[in-house]
């Protein structure tokens, strides 16, 4: 594996850079501000739309989707670092690029497995930036770890599909914008085979029977950027059996499909976190002064800072291995390190944003500053795409298969 970056890769990080200095950062105070004024705190302040297109106008666009046709036609290791730097500001430059979730997993099982049609109606207003979408699997009355579980029922009725569940936590069903949602359910509850019960159909979010019910809080938050996480239930919904994603059956391999890349961007992302994090505690240990000297100079800061420095170029390094792996031998022959990657990362920048916090005391808990709403976003991802639990369970098989 080559750890230098290629020239496309060195080209688009500077471009990137330049665009976060010259507009992301400025813009996210300017966003809160205008997120106060709005009549709805769910609808999008305007600062958004100019990023949108300033991004799309500079050619940051779609960097996550491989394909050169519908998207940038980056490797994941090409899109790496990229991830990295808009994880610098998590609730505004994934956004401004159009490289933000849910919607990139669903374009991306949009484009792998939807048909003409669907792509013309759905994937295209969604890489243009013209819509959002959401992801509609988890439900609260089952362990929703275990996607064989989900209880979601749709059912063949002629040309149609009526569909009645439950679900909970869908990320961006808040948001106005949403046109569409993804709903996994099960066709055949009784089939023999539990990994063949599930289907994914496309249901636009005005059907009849759609009920957007209440925006669920995240550690207290509401994470109006992300569009919030719905409580959405689902009564009667009927929509065009040729709304259905693949085939009927198909569910639980597609969920698997998206969840492969879903799951090493937010890594990617949570490294920009981190890095970011990293200069707001030297910023503020130079800045303050206790017990007769700068925070810079307490040993306790100083193992802080160095033992986040030494994590960060660990996780990188591994978040680095995985795309190539991801690149060369598919997503398949990366299980193990994706499965590594998602149970190392998150983990690790809980812990630094953690140490920030105490050493911003009192203001690290504020909304002064944002370690509090970084933390429950990096917390919450040891839960999101499946938790710690699960990948350590699968992880722990694999290896133990090999002395079988």
């Amino acid at each position: 594996m080559d750890f230098a970056f290629d020239a496309r890769t060195e080209e688009l990080r500077s471009r990137l850079l330049a665009f976060m200095d010259e507009h992301v950062y400025p813009a996210e105070q300017v966003a809160e501000e205008q997120r106060a004024r709005l009549a709805s705190p769910w609808d999008t302040p305007a600062v958004v739309g100019e990023l949108k297109a300033e991004a799309r106008r500079q050619g940051l666009w779609n960097l996550f989707l491989p394909d050169a046709e519908y998207g940038a036609g980056l490797t994941n290791l090409q899109y790496a670092p990229l991830a990295e730097i808009t994880g610098r500001s998590p609730h505004l430059a994934p956004t401004a690029t159009n490289c933000a979730a849910p919607d990139t997993g669903n374009m991306e099982v949009l484009f792998q497995f939807a048909t003409d049609e669907q792509k013309k109606q759905w994937l295209e207003p969604l890489l243009a930036g013209e819509i959002r979408s959401a992801f509609a699997m988890t439900e609260p009355d089952v362990a929703s770890s275990d996607a064989t579980n989900i209880e979601t029922r749709m059912i063949r009725d002629g040309d149609d599909y009526v569909i009645n569940g439950r679900k909970w936590y869908i990320s961006g069903a808040m948001n106005p914008d949403c046109a569409v949602f993804i709903v996994m359910g099960k066709t055949d509850p009784d089939g023999e085979d539990i990994r063949r019960q599930q289907s994914m159909i496309l249901v636009p979010r005005d059907t009849p029977g759609v009920e957007v019910r209440r925006a669920m809080r995240v550690y207290g938050y509401e994470d109006h950027s992300h569009g919030g996480h719905a409580e959405v239930v689902f009564h009667d919904v009927r929509v065009p059996a040729a709304n259905l994603i693949g085939e009927e059956g198909g569910g639980f391999a597609i969920a698997q499909a998206r969840l492969g890349p879903g799951r090493i961007h937010h890594c990617m992302r949570l490294i920009g976190i981190a890095e970011r994090t990293i200069e707001l505690m030297c910023r503020r240990a130079v800045a303050r002064t206790a017990f007769g000297k700068p925070l810079a100079a307490q040993g306790v800061v100083q193992n802080w800072i160095a033992d986040a420095r030494v994590t960060v170029e660990q996780l990188r390094l591994l978040v680095l291995k995985t795309a190539w792996l991801m690149d060369t031998v598919g997503n398949k022959g990366a299980h193990t390190e994706i499965q590594a990657i998602k149970i190392a990362t998150p983990r690790a920048v809980v812990d630094i944003l953690d140490s920030a916090v105490q050493l911003y005391g009192a203001g690290g808990v504020s909304q002064d500053f944002p370690l509090a709403e970084l933390w429950a976003s990096a917390r919450t991802l040891r839960l999101a795409d499946g938790p710690d639990e699960v990948h350590q369970r699968s992880l722990a098989r694999r290896e133990i298969k090999k002395y079988l």
